[in-house]
């Protein structure tokens, strides 16, 4: 493989990466290396073998997704340094959602800007993925195919709403900034609000992204943390973390009813991610209220993170899957190269 030089140096993250790389590879020969790639663009749909083509592609896509990128790519080229022969595969989180229906895809903004790449894009597409396929093994094709919202709930959460395998909507947008409110991201916020804070402030580009991205949502509401388990804990004393929690569950229930209208009903409700598989009081609350859509939660199933957490035989399946981005990765790497 060709090696690119990234300019600059290489995050210490990036070292203690290696390090680990050559402990966890030293028994068996390391045959390949697979990336989680935030952001594809409109460029690659499928899994790409890393070349010189590819990584000058994403350099352009910086500007897309500058929280991200520059630590993919510098990773990438530390490991074409440091293990030049082993190929690399970059994955992209984007290639989920690369046939959104242009009612969907399109931003509400002229077109010159549509033109250069200016859509919405959507993320987490590795995780849905993974959720589609586990759901089609675990209750069959026909439900698969069905009205389905994924919903990956984690530090990063975001929900899709799928028919007949395919994204029709999702919420994040052009950056993985946007959708429901996250651990220190804002999700939408009205664009006044950035326009504003820039003149009062007079901020940089950069330092309003860096104020949205990691000083905002659960963290900016509570004032003390964006991880849910401190803020679950702390709710009962405190009133900013309590309106933390209810902020974060308010969003998720408004997306999935928004889901929901976009595939005109609910069959199957998909709840994964750190928080939608292990906080089932997160869970439930999000579901309480939804029986309109009929999503009825049993709260003993609930409790103990059952597959199935919905009333059997009732409504709208509602199910706990654990996803696995990495076996994707994993997948894609040996179908690609071999």
């Amino acid at each position: 493989m060709a090696r690119v030089t990234l300019d600059g140096p290489v995050p210490a993250s990036t070292s203690h990466l290696i390090d680990w790389i050559d402990k966890a590879a030293a028994p068996i020969p390391l045959a390949a290396i697979g990336h989680r790639i935030v952001h594809g663009g409109d460029a690659y749909r499928d899994p790409q073998r890393v070349t010189p083509a590819v990584l000058a592609t994403l350099r352009d896509l910086i500007p897309f997704a500058p929280n991200h990128l520059p630590d993919e790519i510098a990773l990438i080229d530390a490991l074409a340094r440091h293990r030049p022969g082993v190929p690399q595969v970059a994955c992209f989180d984007t290639a989920f959602h690369a046939d959104l229906p242009d009612v969907a895809r399109r931003l509400p903004i002229p077109a010159t800007y549509d033109e250069q790449g200016v859509r919405r894009y959507g993320f987490h597409g590795l995780s849905y993925a993974f959720l589609l396929q586990a759901l089609e093994r675990i209750a069959g094709a026909a439900a698969a195919r069905g009205r389905v919202i994924l919903a990956h709930l984690g530090n990063g959460s975001s929900l899709a709403a799928v028919h007949a395998g395919r994204s029709i909507d999702t919420t994040m947008a052009f950056t993985p900034m946007g959708g429901v409110v996250m651990s220190t991201r804002t999700g939408d916020l009205d664009p006044g609000v950035v326009t504003y804070l820039a003149r009062r402030e007079r901020w940089s580009a950069d330092q309003i992204e860096d104020l949205l991205s990691h000083r905002a949502g659960l963290l900016g509401i509570s004032g003390v943390s964006g991880d849910m388990r401190v803020l679950l804990a702390r709710e009962g004393g405190d009133p900013a973390c309590r309106l933390a929690v209810a902020a974060y569950v308010y969003g998720v229930k408004k997306a999935i009813g928004a889901m929901a209208a976009a595939l005109g009903g609910l069959d199957t409700l998909v709840i994964s991610g750190g928080i939608g598989e292990h906080a089932p009081l997160v869970r439930a609350r999000i579901c309480e209220g939804l029986s309109f859509l009929g999503v009825t939660i049993d709260p003993d199933r609930n409790h103990v993170n059952a597959p199935v957490v919905s009333v059997p035989g009732e409504g709208v399946v509602v199910r706990v899957i654990a996803t696995d981005e990495e076996l994707m990765i994993a997948r894609a790497v040996f179908h690609l190269l071999s």
